[in-house]
Formats: C-alpha cells, sequence, structure tokens
C-alpha cells in the first residue's frame, strides 16, 4: 500500500508538471520577439524647479522565451533628448556609456497570470522585475497593462510610470556633472514608461532560446543619434567641452602612468577626433595643490603627454595634438577638501586657435 501510494504521487507530480509545461507552451509558443520600431522607452527629467522633459531611446531588443522568460535591453548611447549636445551630456556624464553601455531589464511571467489573456483581451498585472543599469542591479515592479492584438501581437505598457531614484544606481555624480555643465538644477529621480510590441515568434525565425537576450546589431556608440561622418565646429567644441568634465582619466598616484581603467573613456576621445580632422585638439593636465608647484607642473605636462602617447595608439595622428600642462594653477575647486583636490586632478580637452 506504501508502494502504491508513492506510485501514485510520482504520477501525480509528473501529471501536473506535464500539464503545467504544455500551459507554458500554449500561452508562450515559441516565444516571442520586439518590435523595436513599434516600440517606445521614455523618461522624464525635471528640471529648474518646474520644467518636465521627455527624452527616450532609439535603440532596444527584447524576447520573450517560450517559459515565460522575459528580457530587454536598450543601448544607453541611442538616448534622445531631440537636442545633439544634451545627448552627449547623458552619455559621457550621465550615463557613461563608455562604461555601462546597455541596461538590461528581466522578469519571470508566471503562465498563470496571462493564461485568460486569449479570451479577456486585454488586462492589467503587476509584475516584478531586475533593472541592471550603471553596474547596479535592483529588483522592482511595474503595473502593466496587457493588451493581445489579433493572434500574433502583444502590446505591453506601463499603466503607471515606474519611479527610479538617482541614487539607486550610482548616478548621483553623473547627475551633478550634468547639473554644472548644462547650469540647471535637476529632481534626482525619474519616471519611466513604455509601450512594447511582441511579435509571436515564426517557423522561419525559429523558437527563442530559453533565458537569451538579443544583442542589437548596433554597437552601442553605433546607436548614438548623431550627424553621419565628420562633426561641424560647433559640435566639436561642445563634444570637447563635455569631456572635459568627465574627470573619468585616471592616473597611478603621483604619476604619469595612465590607469587601465581610463581607457574607454580615452576610445571614445580617439573617435571623437577622428571625426574632427581639420582640427588641432589641446591636451591640458592639471593637478591639485599637494606637493611642489614645480613637481606639479611637471607632472601635469607629462600626464598631458601620456594622453597625447595613448590617443595615438588608437591611430590619432601626434600632429593633431598639443600637450600642455598648467600644474595647480587653474584650480576649478578649493584643494582644501578631498573632494576639491579631485576634481582639480584633471585633463582638459580643446580645440587649438
Amino acid at each position: 500500500m506504501l508502494y502504491f501510494r508513492r506510485f501514485s504521487f510520482a504520477v501525480l507530480l509528473s501529471t501536473l508538471f506535464s500539464i503545467s509545461a504544455a500551459a507554458q507552451q500554449a500561452t508562450f509558443g515559441d516565444g516571442w520577439l520586439l518590435e523595436g520600431d513599434a516600440s517606445s522607452l521614455q523618461f522624464q527629467s525635471i528640471k529648474n524647479g518646474s520644467a518636465i522633459e521627455t527624452s527616450s531611446f532609439a535603440t532596444m531588443t527584447g524576447t520573450i522565451d517560450p517559459n515565460g522568460n522575459a528580457s530587454l535591453k536598450v543601448l544607453l548611447d541611442s538616448v534622445d533628448t531631440k537636442v545633439d549636445l544634451r545627448n552627449v551630456r547623458m552619455r559621457f556624464l550621465f550615463f557613461e556609456t563608455f562604461q555601462y553601455p546597455e541596461a538590461t531589464v528581466t522578469a519571470r511571467i508566471d503562465p498563470t497570470l496571462i493564461a485568460d489573456l486569449p479570451q479577456v483581451k486585454r488586462k492589467t498585472v503587476t509584475l516584478p522585475f531586475t533593472l541592471a543599469l550603471h553596474g547596479v542591479t535592483k529588483s522592482l515592479e511595474a503595473k502593466l497593462v496587457l493588451t493581445l492584438v489579433g493572434d500574433d501581437l502583444v502590446a505591453v505598457s506601463t499603466e503607471e510610470p515606474v519611479p527610479l531614484a538617482v541614487a539607486d544606481f550610482n548616478l548621483t555624480e553623473g547627475l551633478q556633472k550634468l547639473e554644472e555643465a548644462a547650469n540647471v538644477t535637476i529632481v534626482p529621480s525619474t519616471t519611466v514608461s513604455f509601450d512594447l510590441i511582441f511579435s509571436k515568434a515564426t517557423g522561419s525565425e525559429g523558437a527563442v532560446t530559453t533565458g537569451e537576450i538579443i544583442t542589437p546589431t548596433d554597437k552601442p556608440a553605433a546607436a548614438a543619434l548623431e550627424a553621419e561622418g565628420d562633426f561641424s565646429l560647433e559640435a566639436c567644441v561642445g563634444r570637447f567641452d563635455i569631456l572635459s568634465r568627465t574627470g573619468n582619466i585616471y592616473f597611478k598616484p603621483a604619476s604619469a602612468q595612465l590607469d587601465g581603467a581610463s581607457g574607454p573613456l580615452l576610445d571614445a576621445v580617439a573617435q571623437i577626433v577622428t571625426r574632427c580632422p581639420d582640427l588641432t585638439i589641446q591636451i591640458a593636465g592639471h593637478t591639485d595643490s599637494f606637493g611642489s608647484a614645480a613637481a606639479n607642473q611637471t607632472l601635469s605636462e607629462r600626464r598631458a603627454q601620456s594622453v597625447v602617447d595613448y590617443l595615438a595608439t588608437r591611430d590619432v595622428s601626434p600632429s593633431r595634438l598639443i600637450a600642455l600642462g598648467y600644474g595647480e594653477t587653474r584650480p576649478v575647486a578649493d584643494n582644501s577638501t578631498e573632494q576639491g583636490r579631485r576634481e582639480n586632478r584633471r585633463i582638459e580637452f580643446s580645440i587649438s586657435d
């Protein structure tokens, strides 16, 4: 009798598992793919107390696999504020896309949550998800409206905007840089909303692989919304001003040796210099006031030259680059604080007259 009970229990579990698997297959089929051109994702920012600005992203991909694992990948370089230099500030100063090029959203959709969607056509659900942004991953939730459009399309929209705090994703320093560059104050939080369209994977596309996150065909930097080819003089001047504010060029303490963490930004600098072909670029080194003025002057010159040498390895002609050092003579912050000294230790880029 005990054997029979164990056998019956095992059969029951197997049957329930089979039913659950069949339900998932019926719900998600071979998976769903995001229709990027028909989808949108926006975020709002509040500047100077009351001015509300809405921005979006132009490049993203998404999938829902046969098991209900959903993913969305957003290329942050594709940020669209409708203003070129504002886009560049967002990329380099706030999101630091040279180091963190993507944001990824993942979620698990319980098939029972949407089993009745074919009948009701439209319903509201609350879905937990994780957001990976700027090196931080957090668990959040969103209230969504799901709409079945025919048999092969489903619309996923936020019923309520999703609030995000800047501090939760280590973006506070980037926000401060953004405020200084644009000479505005910005509320340190945002709300995100989206309208996503998913289409059922067809036989020609093949089934979506379990847990698959499709990488956009564009490389992150190629997703930037900017003119192709060479930049205008105004665009070059604006970009070098923004690059000078990043603070992401690092050296070994009391040394002119570049830290490896400087590579991503300097590679982006090289790309911009290449797209400003008729210009000569000044690279200026600055130090804090710690140590003697003579030593700081020498150190600033050597650090500027190290940047020139690095850019030369990225196919930038050294003849287009001028290394200058100003030592401690041009502080931008108070040298009596560690934060001030850190801001004073910097590399600036400008166009030579």
